[in-house]
């Protein structure tokens, strides 16, 4: 299988390249999600944000302009793949908090927006490289909180 190779620097490597093994065909998978963010929900947010008459409710109106950032940074994902990874995550996580906690309590009311979330959230699940989000979310090391030291 082809594989990328990734330049990455951290204190521990202070700029030598580092291998992430991510596929080409992960990284074609992950452009598709992000251009169908960015064209899918970009169609529904942004013409109904820039045609709404009259004042918008503050709930609603805060969902399409999440909408419209969502499929705006998208479109930063189809050149920059791996480092919009957090925009996945977010998007993921909505989903996921959204079947938990609005879908679940009212199930047989909202049963076609869940299967649309679920089969949305299977694609992320699909599409994340979660061997490279574990490397480079989990086992390294964070920004640092402090000014590190003056070394000699």
């Amino acid at each position: 299988m082809l594989r990328l190779r990734c330049a990455g620097s951290s204190p521990a490597t202070q700029g030598v390249a580092v291998a992430d093994s991510v596929s080409i065909a992960r990284l074609y998978l992950m452009r598709i999600a992000y251009l169908i963010n960015f064209v899918v929900v970009g169609l529904a947010a942004w013409p109904s944000l820039t045609m709404h008459a009259g004042p918008w409710d503050p709930i609603r109106g805060a969902a399409f302009s999440l909408y419209a950032a969502l499929s705006t940074f998208s479109a930063l994902g189809l050149r920059y793949t791996l480092k919009m990874i957090p925009l996945l995550l977010f998007q993921l996580l909505y989903k996921v908090v959204f079947l938990g906690a609005v879908v679940a309590p009212t199930w047989p009311a909202l049963q076609g927006a869940a299967k649309v979330m679920a089969a949305a959230a299977a694609m992320d699940l699909i599409v994340i490289p979660w061997s490279y989000v574990f490397e480079h979310y989990v086992r390294s090391g964070g920004d640092p909180w402090r000014p590190r030291p003056h070394q000699a």
